[in-house]
């Protein structure tokens, strides 16, 4: 028996048997041509694109009719990648110069287009390079006459993999495939977000996964904690089941819930909202119940191209998800390229300590070329409906000030421009930095609404990087020094009467949940998944009693006290 950890990305249990897919369509070899053939190969590679995208454009049919709109719409960065013109003219202009085949082409523009992604960073070995190989993938098998994209059928069996192509996964058949692992990946490619919408289990970014499993060998997937056991003994087979029947039991139950109002026993009324990185995430919002989105994160769309997003290009995404929505409530947060993000082609400076650098509000009120581009976006996009924005890492209420200012300017350039907008939008900021919280009463003045960033808070106020795992122990949500931050917080948006949420970690965690409620948060935000059970805990208790038991935490000198006091507490009244 062995244990293998990645990153589970798609929830449930699965068990099966190993089943090694490798491809090998990049290491077939490809072959001299005459120059008098140079013609014929370059039709040779035009109607096998068309053909690609023929192929591509019934996945994305299927996709659309299985998971819904936002889904398919994972294909159209395929499609977009068929029709540009510097993979077919790059293709050609080897061929003409080489006089090499359509094959032995694509494979230099493919290793060359990874050069230039992995000059700006890791883009291109993460969550768009699968999507490029796809695509050449599928043209490659065209021009050999055989089908891309197609594993064998399977019976109960386990795909194992160095990585999956999206259009791999969507070819996998829920009724013979129990799960699949793959070495790399990560939770925000697009093979992670299909397998979500198909409901298979599925764990990625494994490393070692196709050298340390066999054909055969018998698996455990946990897709939720991003386990994979191999030859498992029977007890853990056994364990693993049971944890099996709970989590259905408890999927029906989460299902029951969805369309109940997040209320507790004395009806006071909790906002449950949701956190999405992309739009395709809006399905699996509505399909756990949220109220609306309490942070939609932009960055998405700054990163993995060449140019920055237009005006018009960020109105439609700001748009479309408003409108999917169907009236919800829609809170954006301003660009945060910074820490762990950047913009591909732009010229970031290094930094030694990118999370305390250039990044966030900061940057974007230095770079009021980009900042004004969004903002025209967001108050356009927040004419069609109820939508919000907030700036993440302020520190200062002077970064407040100024960029009200500018919006206010920006809105005088629309109206100039004749352009229909929301001059009225609510504008809130993130509480994500000690400085912000200790100096919340100042800035209630100045805003509509708070949102505690509840994971950069506590690694802000404890000097504490939550994913170094030499370190990680020390990352504690209910440190008193975070909860008395969040206290001030609370205190200072309802002296100046304004609304307060909290998104993060901490609002997923129900037992904590419930003590940021008794604390008098407005709203939790959170991943969609973690919805349900969180407003399971929110019905089952009075408003009255968790005040008091946030009343009681202050007397503690730890997290392991608060919590287990939390705990306790919460069972005693039946939760």
């Amino acid at each position: 028996m062995k244990k293998l950890k990645g990153l589970g990305v798609s929830a449930g249990i699965a068990f099966g048997k190993a089943w090694i897919w490798k491809t090998s369509f990049l290491t077939i070899p490809g072959y001299m041509i005459d120059k008098s053939k140079v013609e014929e190969e370059i039709y040779r590679l035009n109607e096998a694109i068309i053909e690609a995208e023929k192929e591509i454009a019934e996945l994305q049919e299927n996709l659309r009719d299985t998971a819904g709109e936002e889904y398919a719409e994972i294909f159209s960065f395929h499609r977009f990648l068929l029709r540009d013109k510097f993979l077919r003219e790059e293709t050609e202009k080897i061929i003409r110069n080489e006089n090499v085949s359509c094959e032995n082409a694509l494979r230099k523009v493919i290793q060359k287009i990874g050069k230039e992604f992995g000059k700006k960073g890791t883009d291109f070995l993460k969550d768009r390079r699968r999507d490029l190989l796809d695509v050449v993938e599928k043209i490659i098998s065209n021009l050999r006459g055989t089908p891309s994209g197609k594993i064998k059928k399977f019976k109960n069996e386990i795909v194992v993999a160095e990585d999956l192509s999206p259009t791999q996964t969507l070819s996998l058949d829920k009724r013979y495939v129990r799960g699949f692992v793959t070495d790399i990946g990560s939770k925000t490619s697009h093979t992670a977000i299909i397998a979500r919408a198909l409901e298979i289990p599925a764990v990625v970014g494994v490393r070692i996964a196709t050298k340390e499993i066999e054909n055969g060998n018998d698996l455990i997937v946990d897709g939720t904690e991003g386990i994979i056991i191999i030859n498992p003994t029977p007890s853990l087979i056994e364990k693993y089941k049971k944890k099996k029947e709970e989590e259905i039991k408890l999927k029906r139950k989460f299902n029951l819930l969805k369309k109940l109002p997040s209320i507790t026993k004395d009806k006071e009324r909790i906002i449950l909202h949701a956190n999405i990185e992309f739009p395709e995430e809006v399905t699996t919002v509505k399909k756990y119940g949220a109220d609306g989105i309490g942070l939609f994160r932009t960055e998405y769309l700054y990163l993995n191209r060449k140019d920055l997003p237009s005006e018009e290009e960020q109105f439609l995404a700001y748009k479309s998800v408003l409108e999917k929505m169907e009236g919800k409530t829609v809170i954006i947060r301003t660009i945060d390229i910074g820490g762990d993000k950047f913009i591909s082609h732009f010229p970031a400076p290094r930094e030694l300590n990118p999370f305390l650098g250039w990044r966030g509000i900061r940057f974007c009120l230095e770079r009021k070329d980009i900042f004004e581009t969004q903002i025209k976006a967001i108050l356009r996009a927040a004419y069609h409906g109820d939508l919000k924005v907030m700036f993440p890492m302020v520190s200062t209420v002077s970064e407040v000030i100024e960029a009200k200012k500018f919006i206010d300017e920006v809105k005088e350039i629309l109206k100039k421009e004749g352009k229909e907008f929301n001059p009225d939008i609510e504008i809130g900021i993130m509480i994500e930095i000690p400085s912000a919280a200790l100096l919340s009463e100042e800035l209630s003045k100045h805003v509509d609404f708070f949102s505690i960033g509840s994971n950069d808070l506590i690694q802000y106020t404890l000097a504490v990087d939550r994913i170094n795992e030499k370190i990680a122990h020390l990352y504690q949500p209910c440190h008193p020094s975070v909860l008395k931050l969040i206290k001030i917080t609370i205190e200072n948006a309802k002296k100046n009467g304004i609304w307060v949420g909290i998104c993060g970690e901490m609002a997923s965690i129900p037992e904590i949940a419930c003590l940021l409620i008794g604390m008098g948060v407005d709203e939790l935000s959170m991943a969609p998944i973690a919805i349900p059970a969180v407003k399971e805990k929110i019905r089952k208790v009075e408003k009255k009693k968790l005040t008091e038991i946030a009343d009681k935490v202050f007397e503690f000198k730890s997290h392991n006290e608060v919590f287990n006091y939390l705990k306790r507490k919460l069972k005693q009244e039946g939760i």
